[in-house]
């Protein structure tokens, strides 16, 4: 089973890797971008298990994710 796992950080929370990115695409020439946010994506592959969405659940509460800063959405696929 592959999983797939996106971590962005919550509204509000600044990011200032996002602000440099943004700074040198603006030194680059693209000033059509007005803000961006930077985030992670983990790919998982996994054996398969009943209970899988429930133990990706619990590793992204207990360490893919900063749940206090940041929110998460999980994939599941073949």
């Amino acid at each position: 089973m592959n999983a797939r796992v996106f971590v962005n950080l919550k509204p509000g929370v600044l990011d200032p890797a996002a602000k440099a990115v943004q700074g040198g695409l603006h030194s680059m020439g693209f000033d059509e971008v007005q803000s961006l946010r930077l985030g992670k994506v983990i790919d998982l592959k996994l054996e398969d298990r009943p209970d899988a969405e429930e133990r990706l659940k619990a590793m992204c509460e207990k360490l893919l994710a900063n749940t206090v800063i940041e929110s998460y959405r999980i994939e599941i696929g073949d």
